[in-house]
Parts: structure tokens; sequence; C-alpha cells
């Protein structure tokens, strides 16, 4: 009686072949791949599997799993790794700057797109934000504080007033007697 499944007859450049296509994978679908070829070259042998190719025999069997079930197993690190925004650590924050920012809000002057314009900086939403009494530790550099401000809707542009677009432009009739003279002209009239 055989322990083990005996070893799929490929060749070195299939072999190769297979690995190179599961290193371009990641996650989940690289774990069906795996599973895939471990019950077609294997008999859904996870030990045979890592022998043969050279994978983590534990992601094979989970990829084995996953196909058994039809269930996929996703990973924390996404959606519980890394830092959290400014706005998700410090609401309290968050909502005095977006209602100090739309103190100094305008409305695009052309209405033809939502964006809110600001004259706030971020020295002076640093600033303000400080004179409530938010502790140096909630408050972000200048640079995130722009940052924060523009994933906010705010644009830290300078907002001009709505100027009235002029209807159009009469054509003067041009006047002989107003040429300009050239400084030789004046000279010579002298």
């Amino acid at each position: 009686m055989e322990l083990y499944p005996p070893e799929p007859q490929l060749s070195a450049s299939h072999i190769e072949d297979l690995r190179l296509a599961s290193s371009r994978l990641l996650g989940s679908k690289r774990r069906n791949f795996q599973a895939e070829m471990a019950l077609k070259y294997c008999e859904g042998s996870a030990r045979c599997t890592e022998r043969v190719f050279g994978w983590g025999r534990n992601n094979v069997a989970l990829g084995l799993e996953e196909k058994r079930t039809g269930m996929t197993c996703i990973g924390a690190q996404a959606g519980f790794g890394g830092t959290k925004r400014w706005e998700v650590r410090f609401p309290d924050a968050a909502e005095a700057l977006q209602d100090i920012a739309e103190i100094h809000a305008q409305q695009d002057p052309s209405f033809l797109t939502t964006i809110a314009y600001t004259r706030l900086t971020a020295a002076a939403a640093i600033e303000q934000l400080k004179e409530q009494g938010y502790p140096q530790e909630q408050i972000p550099a200048p640079s995130t504080m722009a940052v924060i401000l523009n994933r906010m809707g705010y644009r830290l542009r300078p907002v001009v007033k709505a100027k009235p677009k002029k209807k159009s432009q009469k054509q003067m009739p041009f006047l002989t007697t107003s040429k300009p003279t050239t400084s030789k002209e004046q000279a010579s009239n002298v």
C-alpha cells in the first residue's frame, strides 16, 4: 500500500510554468489555482503538491477546503491593517474641522460642480482647532490637514468673486485722428 500518491509525470519546464503561473496570482485566486493543480496532477494531496511544485502545503490544503465547501476564506489584514484615517480616529475634531471649513466655504461660481472652494488654509485650520482646545496629539501636520480638507470636499484655492460675462464687444470705428504717433514723428512736428 502506498502512503503517497505517485508523483506526476511532468517535465521540469511544465512544472516551472505552473510555478510561474501560481506566483502571478494572489490570495484566494492563488489557492484556487494550486488546489486545481493538486486535484489534476497529485490526486488532491497537499503533501505531494508541496513535494512536486514547492508550494506550501497549508495553502494548498486551504485551497482544497475552499473548493470542497465553496466558501472563500478572506484574511483580515486588508480590513484591519494599517493606520486609520484621522477622521476615524478623532471624530470630534473632524466634526469641528467640518464646521470651521463650512464657515469659510463658497460654492463654485459657475454652479457646474458641487465642489466647495474655501479660503481657509491648512495652517489657519490648525490654529482654529488649537483655539477650540483640541490637544496637539489630535491635530495633524499642515500637509496632512490639506489632504483631510480635500477628502472632506473642500478645495484649498483662493475664491474669485463671480464676474458677469460680457455679452459681446461692440466694434468701435477707428478714428484717423487718434492714431498713435512714434517718437520720431513727435520730434519732427516740434
